[in-house]
């Protein structure tokens, strides 16, 4: 069976995972370690790829990535390759590091951003690496540490994993720590990373139940989310050719009617890509995304980018806006 394509449009959530080739070590040292994960650090800074959540481990590794305009292809080969030519030439071998494909999963965020995290952050724990979670806190080669304030990286975007816990900092980390905690005994979770359509339905249980009752749901095993959003995402795939602007022609008009609209409304750019919930600004938001979406024949995930919110956000703000020409 011929393998899919890709999915991926600027500002998509990713979680991907990678191994290595017959699930030999990618890491044999903390020498490799600290190259793998400043490589993962430069090169988001470099293609403006936002990361929240990451775990480097023995024979594999997870990160949890928001793809910039470069794409996610254009990242994944830059890390991959560059990292596999340094460990070959530092442990004098040859051939491939990494088994044939990395697997990339399109992530609907606000159903899932807070549970990637703590499955991601989880791994060192489950797979032994260390023994408590107070361990995790302390261990270098994941993201959790930074979390926790226990280390820094510029490009890992702490704020924003945070700002799903609380309004302020303290809070919000007290709240993490405890999501985190609470996922211990629930041990390793084959719906975040196994077949699309046990992933899209929600679980197991869900599609025995769908199949007892004959209904059949749409399914895809390179996205996680519900029925629904597998549909959007799948959509937006097929009818991409007919997002066909030169990229700077595309910049500017957008820009352009962005400007206008805002300025036409007296609201200031910032706070509409800001995520400002003011009602007015909300309005507009809802607007600007018909017309990027509708009109101009945008991709969501882009029309999210450029607005400053979720691709879920602007799926929902188009239905609200549907559901208002009907009634």
């Amino acid at each position: 069976m011929p393998r899919k394509a890709r999915l991926d449009a600027p500002g998509t959530l990713h979680h991907v995972i990678f191994r290595g080739i017959e699930k030999r070590p990618i890491v044999d040292d903390p020498k490799d370690r600290k190259d793998f994960v400043s490589r993962m650090g430069h090169i988001a800074s470099e293609t403006d790829t936002m990361i929240y959540a990451w775990a480097l481990m023995p024979n594999h590794a997870h990160i949890l990535l928001r793809s910039s305009h470069l794409g996610l292809p254009n990242y994944m080969r830059r890390l991959l390759t560059g990292y596999a030519i340094g460990y070959n030439l530092r442990h004098k071998r040859h051939g491939h590091l990494f088994q044939n494909r990395y697997k990339s999963i399109i992530c609907e965020e606000d159903a899932y951003f807070r549970e990637l995290v703590r499955y991601i952050h989880l791994n060192p724990l489950r797979g032994g690496m260390v023994k408590t979670y107070g361990e995790l806190g302390r261990y270098a080669w994941c993201g959790h540490g930074v979390v926790m304030g226990k280390f820094k990286n510029e490009w890992q975007d702490r704020d924003y994993v945070l700002s799903w816990f609380g309004k302020r900092a303290g809070e919000a980390k007290k709240e993490y720590r405890a999501f985190v905690q609470k996922g211990i005994a629930q041990g390793r979770r084959p719906e975040l990373v196994g077949g699309g359509l046990i992933r899209s339905q929600g679980g197991w249980s869900q599609v025995k139940t769908l199949r007892r009752i004959g209904l059949r749901a749409r399914a895809d095993d390179r996205i996680l989310g519900d029925s629904e959003f597998v549909e959007s995402v799948i959509n937006e795939a097929e009818n991409k050719l007919k997002y066909q602007f030169p990229p700077d022609e595309h910049d500017k008009e957008v820009e352009k009617l962005i400007k206008k609209i805002c300025k036409d409304q007296n609201i200031g750019i910032e706070e509409l890509k800001g995520g400002s919930r003011r009602r007015k600004v909300s309005r507009i938001r809802r607007i600007i995304a018909q017309k990027l979406v509708k009109d101009y024949g945008m991709p969501s995930a882009e029309a999210a980018r450029q607005l400053g919110v979720t691709t879920s956000a602007i799926s929902k703000s188009l239905s609200r806006s549907a559901l208002n020409k009907s009634t």
